[in-house]
């Protein structure tokens, strides 16, 4: 009985998990929108909406700290609720950084667009794509999808870095667009932590579905 008891509440536990991250993913998308689209009042949405994401990773945290207190589960299952708590902070994380884009879209509003935007939406949809596919991976308890979605980081990072270049060339030409290189360069670094959160919920799936740590050791090299 009590077995069964634990199967559903872990079930329970992944569904809030993956609200939770289509949340998180709609919160990017939609503060992308925002930038491009240089539409504060959506940017303003997507900045009242954080305290649900922040609402559900406190609920998860509890769900959390309760099966471990009345389960004691062992093994996978403990696996389970232990990357579960893990991967709502990520989550979490994930919602603030959009909010942050957010807020330096506000700002970028107040003055003329000081280029079209290319990279960092490009940038932004493979950061979402990462989040997607390593909550996928964690649904499907799929370890060789989660690898996929490590290797996708080094695009985010290449992608960041020639932004910068192309930010700085800006600022060294006419200083008046300082201010904005600036609030753009902050958003590309803030997209470029989305990804790492993403690649961190994918180290986690790897560790629930073979066991295995893998953070902070080399990245496997994909076939």
């Amino acid at each position: 009985m009590s077995h069964r008891h634990l199967d559903e509440e872990l079930a329970e536990l992944k569904t809030k998990l993956v609200h939770m991250a289509s949340l998180a993913e709609d919160q990017i998308d939609k503060a992308l929108a925002a930038l491009v689209k240089r539409d504060s009042a959506l940017a303003y949405r997507v900045i009242e909406r954080d305290h649900e994401v922040n609402a559900l990773d406190v609920e998860i945290d509890e769900d959390c700290i309760r099966l471990l207190a009345l389960h004691q589960p062992a093994a996978r299952d403990l696996r389970l609720v232990t990357t579960g708590m893990k991967i709502s902070t990520e989550l979490e994380r994930i919602s603030d950084l959009a909010e942050n884009v957010c807020e330096r879209t506000i700002e970028l509003n107040e003055e003329p667009q000081l280029k079209p935007y290319i990279d960092i939406p490009r940038m932004g949809n493979l950061a979402r794509i990462m989040v997607k596919e390593s909550i996928d991976a964690f649904v499907k308890d799929d370890s060789a999808l989660a690898r996929k979605v490590l290797a996708h980081d080094d695009l985010v990072d290449e992608l960041m870095e020639q932004i910068f270049r192309e930010l700085l060339s800006f600022m060294i030409e006419d200083p008046h667009t300082i201010s904005r290189a600036i609030r753009l360069s902050f958003i590309a670094k803030y997209i470029e932590r989305v990804a790492d959160h993403a690649t961190n919920i994918a180290e986690l799936v790897v560790y629930l579905v073979e066991g295995k740590i893998i953070r902070h050791t080399s990245p496997p090299v994909s076939s």
